[in-house]
């Protein structure tokens, strides 16, 4: 089963990263966020991955193909101009970079994808957001919806502290990052059937989250799988700062392969 990542957009509200690279390659850790949701994926056995680029897309190119440099112990010998790899990491992944477009919108960039779907089912997410999904018990709950599309569904916890006030009107402790209003949102980790497709129109300007979700909704083909554990976006420069903070002290949630 192939993953499809949206790599593509600008990430605006990072503006201090994103002027100077594909917000997916945004490092936590000294590794971008796209290796992070990779790795997510890869634990659980999937390692065919077809990311879909757009702004600075000659960035994560460059990193792919250099990858197996990047991650190995080298000697150059400038003298007989030979270079000898001592100790490599390997990832055994596949990855299909396929430009969609500067300026193309989700639900375009994934009918781009379609000759590389074929008439299989997919896995699809965003390509700035971890999360401790059970990859697994996702797909399998899916199948079983017998639905066209399974979301996962999540509560992003609050941006502030909250107070707990009693009918009196004291306050009576505080409650850190609590969660949201209560409302699950879409965490992206989606899996989709081949029939997805059909419901991305023609051109560049299909916004997926509009049109194509809500038809599916309409249609009572969208089934949620309500993930109560980890998910965080990395929308601004405090969630990389955070993300980070996680990775250096390990206790990132979404890390569950061995180094």
């Amino acid at each position: 089963m192939k993953v499809l990542i949206l790599a593509g957009g600008l990430g605006s509200r990072l503006s201090e990263e994103t002027n100077f690279k594909p917000k997916p390659m945004v490092e936590i850790g000294g590794y971008p966020i796209l290796w992070h949701i990779m790795k997510i994926y890869s634990y659980y056995g999937f390692n065919d991955f077809v990311i879909l680029t757009g702004y600075k897309s000659h960035i994560i190119k460059e990193y792919f193909v250099n990858y197996y440099q990047r991650y190995s112990d080298i000697t150059v010998d400038m003298v007989t101009n030979s270079v000898s790899v001592h100790k490599t990491r390997q990832e055994p992944w596949k990855v299909t970079m396929l430009y969609t477009g500067q300026n193309t919108m989700t639900g375009s960039r994934i009918k781009k994808a379609a000759d590389y779907i074929g008439q299989e089912p997919f896995l699809l997410t965003y390509g700035d957001g971890v999360c401790d999904v059970n990859i697994r018990q996702l797909i399998d709950e899916h199948q079983k919806s017998g639905k066209l599309m399974t979301m996962t569904a999540v509560k992003p916890s609050g941006r502030f502290g909250a107070l707990v006030i009693d009918s009196e009107n004291t306050i009576t402790s505080f409650m850190e990052k609590p969660q949201g209003d209560g409302a699950w949102i879409n965490g992206g980790f989606f899996v989709c059937q081949p029939q997805v497709l059909d419901y991305i129109g023609p051109g560049n300007e299909v916004i997926f989250e509009r049109d194509p979700l809500e038809q599916l909704a309409e249609e009572g083909q969208l089934h949620a799988f309500k993930h109560e554990g980890f998910w965080q976006p990395m929308d601004t420069l405090k969630d990389k700062i955070q993300l980070t903070h996680m990775w250096e002290n390990g206790t990132a949630p979404w890390k569950k392969w061995e180094d």
